[in-house]
């Protein structure tokens, strides 16, 4: 069955680093995307950086970049998302998904998002 599995929250100050894991299981896709979701309270769901697992390419959210560094151990199917920097904003619950990548789009992004794991709070404040 598949499954994913998010770790790594917790409260930090600004300027202060987290990393987050996603352990993933039974997966069979073979176009496929792992991405770090984001949500702040009264606020939508933010893509905040993922990996094509097919070719290895990543993207970020323009709000991260520089910051944040996404990478896989492929070995164990798990993705962490190294947090740097951590501003107030950063501040949400965030989850990890897998999903196909579309045709339309070259960003892993924009990939069909279906599975998701729970989500782990990250608190950045003072």
């Amino acid at each position: 069955q598949l499954q994913l599995v998010t770790s790594g929250g917790g409260l930090v100050q600004p300027g202060g680093s987290l990393r987050l894991s996603c352990a993933a299981s039974g997966f069979t896709l073979d176009n496929y995307a792992i991405g770090w979701f984001r949500q702040a309270p009264g606020k939508e769901r933010q893509g905040v950086s993922c990996v094509n697992v097919s070719d290895g390419s990543i993207d970020y959210a323009d709000s991260v970049k520089g910051r944040f560094t996404i990478s896989r151990a492929n070995a164990k199917n798990t993705v962490y998302l190294q947090m740097n920097s951590l501003k107030p904003e950063d501040t949400a619950v965030y989850s990890c998904a897998a999903g196909r990548m579309k045709r339309l789009f070259k960003s892993c992004l924009r990939a069909d998002f279906a599975s998701w794991g729970q989500g782990t709070q990250v608190t950045v404040s003072s």
